[in-house]
């Protein structure tokens, strides 16, 4: 039997479809505030265990932001580059459908696109099942960058909140798919000077600065940002000791840890990627006065835009909410921080109290 608490989950669903042999799980924890909201990754290892875990952040990432959900998440298994991913994709939608979009609605996470979420939308014959759809069926994608927005805006709010300006600071950034990209595209034009952005192959380092337009281009035609020609070549794992005032974890999870926390310079730490270093971790940074803006804030831009989407909104409107969002929730987290500088601490104290207050309202707690 898995682990439940006081706020969850409400559904443990795992499904198997003989046709194809696809193995799929959907974990709806938490529907106090709204129905579950939460993407579907494809990956080979998924287990029921991590999806439990990634919807409980899913009810605290929909709470902080402000939004009428409740956290839920699903995962299908199996090789993202296979030829039977659509089939997947197809089946697992229609082995889940009796809880859409009445208890669940979905949305892209790792390896799913806006190209996945059409598929699922189009056999259920129901767009109101996922967001993150492509901008033909009505959709917001993700592609429009909305959740490396809202990591440049935490981390420029958060700056700006104890009175330092952002223009100037030195930034190292993990990752340069969707949400790093987007994530330099605006520090870079909000004046801090991105120094260092890593991929799979490894690390570019100049510090004199790095063009945000030139480095796309060179990541598009050469598929890697080590081939940029200006700068040196690093090993990705450098990245997170470099001497910058700010570094933002984009890529995986896991990657500050205890044997590297001790050589990070930075001062500020926005998390782009989920659970990019422990609890644990965090502590000690935050003990150095590094301040932390936690994943379930710094990356919230996507599931906004995600609620925007199922409101109807357009492009425009939906930047407009997420620049709201995410500058008042910002702002909320750096006044209820105390002495010990424990950011997570005060940003899940905001999210549990809206949780908890919407389970009072509907008699589901004392």
């Amino acid at each position: 039997m898995y682990k439940r608490d006081e706020i969850g989950p409400e559904y443990v669903i795992e499904v198997y479809d003989q046709n194809t042999g696809m193995k799929g799980i959907t974990v709806i924890d938490n529907t106090a505030l709204g129905l579950g909201k939460g993407g579907i990754r494809f990956v080979p290892d998924i287990t029921t265990e991590e999806v439990m875990g990634l919807a409980r952040a899913m009810t605290w990432k929909n709470a902080l932001a402000g939004l009428p959900f409740g956290g839920a998440k699903s995962g299908i298994m199996g090789d993202p580059k296979s030829p039977h991913k659509e089939a997947f994709v197809r089946a697992f939608a229609q082995k889940i459908k009796q809880y859409m979009p009445g208890l669940y609605i979905a949305g892209p996470d790792m390896n799913m696109t806006e190209v996945e979420m059409g598929q699922m939308a189009e056999e259920l014959g129901n767009p109101g099942v996922a967001t993150g759809k492509p901008a033909s069926m009505g959709g917001l994608p993700h592609e429009l960058g909305s959740t490396g927005y809202g990591v440049a805006l935490a981390t420029k709010v958060a700056i700006e909140h104890q009175g330092k300006p952002l223009e100037g600071m030195t930034v190292a950034i993990e990752g340069f798919g969707n949400v790093g990209t987007f994530t330099m595209k605006f520090l870079t034009e909000w004046g801090a000077k991105v120094v260092a952005v890593s991929d799979s192959k490894g690390t570019i380092y100049d510090e004199a600065g790095l063009d945000y337009e030139e480095l796309f281009k060179t990541k598009q035609e050469k598929r890697t940002v080590t081939a940029h020609g200006k700068g040196k070549v690093l090993d990705g794992k450098d990245l997170f000791t470099l001497p910058v005032d700010i570094l933002v974890p984009g890529a995986r999870p896991d990657v500050i840890t205890m044997g590297n926390v001790n050589g990070v310079k930075a001062k500020y730490v926005p998390e782009a990627a989920n659970i990019p270093m422990t609890y644990e971790v965090e502590k000690v940074l935050m003990g150095k006065g590094v301040l932390i803006i936690p994943d379930f804030l710094a990356n919230a831009g996507g599931v906004i835009s995600s609620y925007c989407e199922t409101e109807g909104w357009d492009e425009k409107k939906m930047f407009e909410v997420v620049t709201e969002k995410i500058t008042h929730n910002t702002k909320l987290m750096m006044e209820r921080l105390g002495e010990d500088n424990d950011s997570r601490a005060a940003a899940m104290g905001i999210a549990r109290e809206r949780v908890e207050e919407a389970m009072r309202g509907k008699g589901w707690k004392g």
